[in-house]
């Protein structure tokens, strides 16, 4: 019954935070003039064409994110080190990390509005805040919920999911296979369902449209307990 239960809350931690990465990155993008906040290598793409083929974008607000994430990854290693030796469950206080750089994302971005520059002040604390919010949250994915697949990037989820359903339609396929291809289903329908919430929520709501990925969180934190790896 336990095993149950831990499975039953892995599959419910996974499409949340899917949910979450493809919200918050796609509101970010359509917000910050094509940022993105969770898939931060992407940025390099979006660098790389400005460069060879200048449109008068900058792209300093593509670097500063970069490096949020990487710090937001570094210092959220530290933070669940020091909350281990003190004998702390990490896993609340993490949630409640990404929650308040999350909600620092919206209001720098609200105090920015109208956004007319990427370069404008507000608009680089809001991008820096919402990459590192979803740094905290591959770090933690990575740290803390290694049995869960990776609820930010999809690639490599797609892949297993297509390689599974293909052994399945052939007939070659036993049941951990069967419980893989349903570990990965959810996570990448409910980042799709995510990337086209948040993108509807920043055109009705503008970034008041973070509300829904922050009250998620707050619900984790509330239920927040580490999965086994």
């Amino acid at each position: 019954m336990a095993e149950g239960n831990n499975e039953v809350q892995a599959s419910r931690q996974a499409a949340v935070l899917g949910f979450i990465g493809g919200y918050v990155d796609t509101l970010g993008f359509v917000a910050l003039f094509g940022l993105f906040t969770a898939h931060v290598t992407g940025n390099f793409v979006l660098i790389g064409s400005e460069l060879a083929r200048p449109s008068g974008n900058s792209v300093l607000i593509k670097f500063l994110a970069f490096g949020a994430f990487v710090a937001a990854i570094a210092f959220t290693r530290l933070y669940i080190l020091w909350l281990e030796r003190r004998g702390a469950p990490p896993l609340r206080s993490v949630f409640g990390l990404q929650l308040l750089l999350l909600t620092g994302f919206m209001l720098a971005g609200l105090a920015a509005v109208p956004l007319a520059s990427s370069d404008t002040p507000l608009a680089l604390l809001a991008g820096a805040l919402g990459a590192a919010a979803m740094g905290v949250q591959n770090a933690a994915a990575k740290l803390l919920l290694s049995s869960l697949t990776p609820t930010t990037v999809m690639t490599g989820n797609v892949t297993q999911l297509v390689i599974d359903l293909v052994d399945i339609a052939r007939g070659g396929a036993d049941a951990a296979i069967h419980r893989r291809c349903a570990k990965f289903l959810w996570p990448i329908l409910a980042f799709g369902v995510g990337a086209i919430g948040g993108a509807f929520a920043y055109i009705f709501a503008g970034f008041y449209g973070l509300l829904p990925a922050i009250a998620l969180l707050a619900w984790l934190i509330h239920g927040a307990r580490p999965q086994p790896a």
